[in-house]
């Protein structure tokens, strides 16, 4: 169901690759709620990603951008306004990426190249993004700007990697520059702390299975999907969240308020095995 949340409102999302992506739900949840919209990412995903067809179906915009370079972002903000008719209403950050986690590198054995690349691509991006829209205007009074986190920011996660210290600086970067963007043009900027979710991206963690059969277990609620991820950016955009700015929010079923659940616990104590005593055979 439609409740014409965005209507009239002018957005770009950054991030959409395929079906599985947190980025293409809410473009199409945006769409659904009245919105219009470009669309970005590398010109690398858009060869080997779906998103002809999202533009197709959403009447969006492709605008190819490496959100590493503040020229590109420059043009998606420049080219989206100039599409869109006016200034934007909201952005969406859906970015992250480690060569390290690509390249089984475990976290005491970074490569710090790799390690350099992951936060560029992952945090620093975000911070280029805001600094762009900033210097340029480009975001009406009230907008909202949402990047897409990870508890790992907070908390350590087998297999994570160097993606947690990425997620820890994207946090940082929303409060600090939510700050300034709110006191000089009302903008407001968060992060949605999300639940392991099984996008293209987040199938290359380690472990991504068990970790979200334990996570479903632990949150009281379960894990939330892609789709309600959408749903939650659709409302963090609308005019009804205009006074929430630098905060991370979780939407994860109240995994991050929890220590042990009853369905995790029993599970944990059917995996433990009673020592067989051999001189008792």
């Amino acid at each position: 169901m439609a409740y014409n949340l965005l209507k009239g409102k002018r957005g770009i999302i950054f991030g959409a690759l395929d079906h599985k992506s947190i980025a293409w739900k809410v473009a199409e949840k945006a769409h659904e709620e009245g919105a219009i919209f470009t669309l970005s990412n590398t010109p690398t995903a858009l060869r080997f990603g779906e998103l002809d067809e999202l533009s197709k179906k959403t009447g969006a915009e492709v605008i190819p951008a490496d959100a590493t370079s503040v020229d590109d972002l420059i043009n998606v903000f420049e080219t989206s306004m100039k599409v869109l008719g006016g200034k934007i209403d909201f952005v969406l950050h859906s970015i992250g990426m480690s060569l390290n986690v690509r390249k089984k590198r475990v976290y005491n054995d970074l490569n710090y190249n790799y390690l350099q690349k992951t936060l560029d691509i992952s945090a620093i991006s975000f911070h280029k993004m805001l600094q762009v829209a900033y210097k340029l205007d480009a975001i009406n009074e009230w907008g909202s700007v949402l990047a897409l986190s990870y508890i790992a920011a907070q908390r350590v996660l087998y297999g994570y990697n160097d993606m947690a210290d990425a997620k820890a600086l994207l946090e940082s970067i929303a409060r600090s520059f939510g700050y300034i963007y709110g006191r000089e043009r009302k903008v407001r900027v968060n992060t949605i702390s999300q639940s392991p979710t099984k996008t293209t991206a987040g199938s290359g963690v380690k472990g991504i299975d068990g970790l979200m059969d334990f996570t479903d277990r632990m949150s009281p609620l379960g894990n939330a999907s892609a789709e309600e991820c959408a749903d939650y950016c659709v409302v963090m955009f609308s005019d009804l969240t205009k006074k929430v700015t630098m905060q991370n929010l979780y939407h994860d079923g109240g995994f991050s308020s929890m220590g042990m659940s009853l369905k995790a616990m029993s599970m944990y104590n059917k995996s433990l095995e009673v020592p067989i005593d051999l001189d008792e055979e």
